[in-house]
């Protein structure tokens, strides 16, 4: 009597039912806005503003999902955002800076303060809770001293254009579509391809899980349309946005960052078992060191998209940023206690909740009842994330 040996069997790879599932809750959440609105919801228009108004929060989410893997959490990148966009304008109206002088002060700054709250968290011990609360109070208190309670306006236009702007369409327009956002569009759904078939490849010589050919084509085949889409549909505005770029480039850098360097595995360790990280030799004071300062960095760069957006500095703004950033790191999947998470489903819980904003704003719900609907989407992703933990016997 002959059995099959682990050898001889083909790996596969379980399917992210977590991942699915919110990726699905997303297209569910578009289509009944899209029919609540009369097709509205997907006008040109909007889906421009919902990536215009929403990049803070994407950018946000991005360094926040590295905080919740790693076992901490930052309430302070609100007060945080506001004080950078303080910083930027004065620099830039009443400093004399030139614009990218302004940008760049501003990523320096927001690295001070990510290094000042690492060090207290990763070398004094303080609970990242207790530090990153104070600094909400801190930060905020001085955005109030830098603007004397008033507001910063008349930026540049070079300025604004990073959170307002789209790129030159040099290349013309074809048919009345803007060809250099169509182009980009079928650039980034080749590259797409093409390094998904390199990554199952190399898991194929390592005899590694992995997904089967249908599975592969499949996702592939759903990317591809909605980037399509989405370019077809902002090709028919005003063309690609600024700042659809830097949130591009900012999910490319941190999916490889942390799936692809020892940095990455470090963060996810030190999420999953702090005791064992150590055993092995991680530097865990450092790690979170470092993973404060992106933050604080990621936090400086929303700031000027967020100052850029409205045109001027303002003493409210980044109010409940914080609160906007951990909701979709935790609707995209996150564990509450450390070790799981993904740059792609944190930018896919922002766009839900970008979704609900400006869905329930279209249908001119009353902004209470907004926060309440929010809040019960966090509350019933999070059981979703336990509930799914449960089942898998809390793998």
């Amino acid at each position: 009597m002959t059995t099959t040996t682990p050898a001889t069997r083909k790996p596969r790879l379980a399917i992210n039912f977590r991942q699915y599932g919110i990726l699905a809750a997303l297209v569910v959440i578009i289509v009944l806005f899209q029919i609540l609105t009369n097709g509205r919801l997907l006008l040109p228009g909007n889906v421009n503003n919902l990536i215009q108004q929403n990049a803070y929060v994407l950018i946000l989410a991005v360094g926040m999902v590295v905080v919740i893997i790693a076992g901490h959490i930052d309430l302070s990148v609100g007060s945080v955002v506001a004080m950078v966009g303080a910083v930027s304008a004065i620099a830039t109206n009443v400093w004399g800076f030139p614009w990218w002088a302004s940008v760049l002060l501003a990523l320096l700054v927001g690295a001070l303060v990510g290094a000042w709250q690492g060090f207290w968290v990763a070398f004094v011990g303080i609970p990242a809770f207790i530090v990153t609360l104070a600094g909400m109070l801190i930060f905020r208190g001085l955005t109030l001293v830098l603007l004397t309670g008033g507001t910063i306006s008349g930026l540049p236009d070079e300025f604004t254009a990073i959170g307002a702007g789209w790129l030159p369409g040099f290349l013309g327009e074809l048919g009345g579509r803007d060809v250099l956002t169509l182009g980009l569009g079928l650039l980034t759904s080749v590259a797409l391809v093409v390094q998904q078939l390199r990554s199952r490849a190399t898991l194929r010589r390592l005899e590694l899980p992995r997904e089967t050919l249908t599975q592969l084509w499949l996702k592939n085949g759903i990317a591809v349309v909605a980037i399509m889409w989405l370019a077809w549909l902002l090709s028919g505005y005003s063309g690609t946005p600024i700042i659809l770029i830097i949130l591009a480039v900012l999910i490319l850098l941190y999916t490889f960052m942390l799936n692809q360097t020892v940095f990455g595995r470090h963060v996810y360790a030190i999420g999953g078992n702090l005791f064992a990280a150590m055993m092995s030799g991680v530097k865990t004071k450092w790690v979170n060191f470092y993973v404060f300062v992106n933050m604080g960095v990621l936090a400086g760069l929303a700031g000027v998209v967020s100052t850029a957006r409205a045109g001027g500095a303002v003493a409210s703004a980044g109010q409940n940023y914080e609160l906007d950033a951990i909701a979709a790191v935790f609707i995209g999947g996150a564990a509450v206690q450390g070790g799981i998470g993904t740059v792609v489903g944190a930018i896919v819980g922002g766009l839900v909740m970008g979704v609900l904003n400006m869905g329930l704003s279209i249908l001119s719900v009353d902004a209470a009842w907004q926060m309440t609907i929010k809040g019960l989407v966090l509350l019933l992703a999070v059981a979703f994330d336990i509930f799914n933990k449960r089942r898998s016997g809390g793998r």
